[in-house]
């Protein structure tokens, strides 16, 4: 039986943060209906933030020097640790006031949409792209059947 290690950092204020067994809940679902193997027991670290971090991060990392909802940081493979070792599949970061603003945007519950993101950040993790229609199809896909199992609406149909 894998284990599933969540290490959550709060890094800003925001009365609209889900709990952290929350965060845990949703991104095991998306790990265990991944379909892909993580090989054992494996750690996540989730680092909720400001605009001002996610901005600096993303114009580092993407060169796009704008606040985003959410960067996903795979580990890799890393050497030389021992077996019994858990497994760092990278850090996920999630900027509270953008999530917040789109969730409102979009007349999506909070709760909702901070569970889209983890779940988009976690399968990030495991190696899922949208870099390519083909890819897209397949992630979005997989985060909708994630959301529905969790009795979430689909992100990707046009609201009404």
């Amino acid at each position: 039986m894998t284990t599933l290690t969540v290490d959550v950092q709060v890094a800003c204020d925001d009365p609209d943060l889900p709990a952290k067994t929350d965060i845990q809940t949703w991104i095991d679902a998306a790990v265990r209906q991944s379909g892909r193997s993580t090989g054992g027991d494996i750690e996540i670290a989730v680092r909720i933030v400001d605009a001002e971090e996610i901005r600096m991060l993303n114009r580092q990392y993407r060169e796009q020097n704008k606040a985003t909802n959410v960067l996903a940081f795979p580990a890799g493979e890393i050497e030389g640790l021992p077996d019994n070792a858990g497994r760092l599949l990278g850090d996920i970061v999630i900027c509270a006031s953008v999530v917040s603003a789109e969730a409102a945007r979009q007349g999506k519950r909070q709760a909702d949409h901070w569970g889209h993101i983890l779940v988009h950040g976690t399968l990030h993790l495991l190696g899922f792209d949208h870099g390519t229609d083909a890819e897209a199809a397949e992630m979005e896909g997989l985060e909708s059947k994630i959301l529905a199992s969790r009795k979430v609406a689909d992100p990707y149909e046009p609201s009404c």
